[in-house]
């Protein structure tokens, strides 16, 4: 008689996920039916490369498949009200979406009618199509084009915003490495005043020659430095990164405070969406409330 097999420790909760891609990336790969849990959120990236019908064909195809697409919607690339309305308008009845994040965009690229996300959010167009959820940009690491100060009071606003209208709001940051950093600068937005639930930015298993190349692409300088000096040797700069040196000890810290202010992760994944779902899906991430609705911290 065969004696039965021990069963496998159980561990901890690790925190939910999102992700991003691609619009055309959205649209194109023959991966992502049943890649991601439904419900996931998946982010459209816009780096003002993809005109409105091509943003729009992505949401589309991620609501076709059960995800929950979250677009990116860059402030000071907007040229006029119209454009913003007609961008929002055409994503929420063509292409569901009901959920974006608002970001800034790079103060020298200016094109006209908005100085910045604020901006947006008091046109009060968002709430007249139906979005709902509202992810706004936060800097744990700090900002080339603002100081602490004003980035703390922009988030203050923003919050206040969100209590003004209903809207559930959360803030979602650029990536890093520096874990110890980005739970300070969590926990650290209390004491101001701003309780907003937010989502970590984190890199997916990619080459280290990769993630600099993209950290320095991103204006990220100081995890840029962080990472460089945890890969001086020209044989680590050819192996592959592993999250878990970021997302491990945030989530030790997350279990070991419950109140955190954080609630998830958002990964980039350069190293490509199959290798990170995988990794995502092995580690527990998929388990922990892939549907973001149903969670009031969401």
């Amino acid at each position: 008689m065969t004696a039965p097999s021990p069963e496998k420790p159980s561990r901890p909760p690790s925190l939910p996920a999102s992700i991003e891609m691609a619009a055309k990336q959205a649209i194109e790969s023959a991966d992502l039916p049943g890649l991601f849990p439904a419900g996931v959120r998946v982010y459209i990236t816009d780096i003002g490369t993809d005109d409105a019908s091509t943003l729009v064909a992505a949401a589309r195809r991620l609501t076709d498949l059960g995800y929950c697409p979250v677009l990116h919607i860059a402030s000071r690339r907007l040229t006029t009200r119209t454009a913003l309305e007609e961008r929002i308008k055409t994503s929420a009845e063509e292409g569901g979406v009901r959920d974006v994040l608002l970001i800034g965009g790079d103060v020298k690229r200016q094109a006209g009618a908005f100085t910045s996300s604020m901006d947006v959010l008091e046109t009060g167009l968002l709430d007249r199509h139906g979005i709902a959820h509202v992810g706004v940009a936060g800097h744990p690491e700090g900002s080339r084009d603002f100081s602490e100060r004003t980035a703390i009071e922009a988030l203050k606003l923003k919050q206040a915003w969100g209590e003004r209208t209903g809207a559930r709001m959360r803030i979602v940051t650029q990536f890093g490495f520096d874990a110890d950093k980005f739970i300070i600068w969590a926990d650290g937005l209390s004491a101001y005043g701003v309780d907003l639930p937010i989502h970590l930015g984190v890199t997916g298993p990619a080459r280290v020659t990769t993630l600099l190349k993209y950290a320095a692409l991103c204006g990220v300088g100081n995890s840029l430095n962080f990472l460089k000096k945890r890969s001086a040797s020209l044989a680590a700069l050819a192996t592959t990164h592993s999250p878990e040196s970021f997302v491990g000890p945030i989530e030790n810290h997350v279990r070991e405070y419950p109140d955190s202010a954080i609630k998830q992760f958002h990964v980039f994944p350069f190293g490509g969406i199959k290798n990170t779902a995988k990794w995502l899906d092995e580690r527990g991430s998929w388990d922990s409330g892939a549907d973001v609705y149903r969670s009031s911290s969401a």
